[in-house]
């Protein structure tokens, strides 16, 4: 379906059953799929959240003002997207992380020429650092890097399986979208997704599929256009 993505993973998803840091079988467990869907032939930029480690918006509970907090919280992406490329390249995906942020000694800074030059030699770029601002989120930098890197779709994986009319872990009434207009999301008051990547990616008519990480092969099944998550986009708009 798709010739390159930008797959968004939030540092939640590294916990798996920790309260904080990394888990080595759910690190495992994400590796293995990217590996997988990577085998399709797809170029994959991914970007990875740091709040498995730090969360820059908790900062000023610390004291901490909010800049601070969000650069403290750039470091942990680069943690997770480090931890990423060893599991990944131990599985023999070649991968690069770049930084907004730059530290020379651990990984390169993020060019985008550079970037589209690794992508298509093969190798999946995993984006550390976010935008390399404050205030803005990390599904924000994926929205930003997919068009830079010229995406086909922003994939933003999730501990749950789409977008619902109300959450459904405390309204079991909620429904499942399959499709949704960017516009629609805007107003709903839902909070699946920062609405500013929303906005820039209906701006630009960028799709973005909301999808369930941890149902095993999903990130295969939505590249080869299977019927997974919610799609939202602006042929869906009222």
């Amino acid at each position: 379906m798709y010739q390159r993505v930008l797959l968004k993973l939030s540092g939640e998803a590294l916990l798996g059953g920790q309260e904080s840091g990394i888990d080595p079988e759910r690190l495992e467990w994400i590796a293995d799929e990217i590996v997988d869907a990577h085998s399709l032939g797809v170029g994959l930029a991914i970007v990875v959240g740091g709040g498995n480690i730090y969360r820059g918006r908790d900062a000023e509970a610390c004291g901490i003002d909010r800049s601070s907090g969000d650069y403290m919280g750039m470091m942990a992406t680069v943690i997770n997207s480090l931890a990423l490329q060893a599991r990944c390249e131990q599985k023999g995906l070649q991968t690069r992380v770049m930084t907004a942020i730059e530290m020379a000694k651990v990984a390169e800074p993020y060019i985008r020429r550079r970037a589209l030059r690794h992508l298509e030699k093969g190798r999946a770029v995993v984006l550390a650092c976010g935008t390399g601002s404050p205030y803005f989120t990390t599904d924000t930098a994926g929205a930003l890097r997919a068009l830079e890197l010229k995406a086909n779709v922003f994939l933003k994986a999730t501990n749950v399986d789409g977008v619902y009319t109300a959450d459904p872990a405390v309204d079991g009434n909620a429904k499942r979208y399959e499709k949704l207009g960017y516009k629609d999301y805007l107003v709903s008051g839902l909070e699946v997704m920062d609405l500013t990547a929303v906005s820039l990616c209906r701006a630009n008519s960028l799709p973005i599929i909301v999808f369930n990480l941890l149902d095993k092969g999903n990130i295969r099944k939505v590249l080869t256009g299977a019927n997974v998550g919610t799609l939202l986009g602006e042929a869906h708009d009222a």
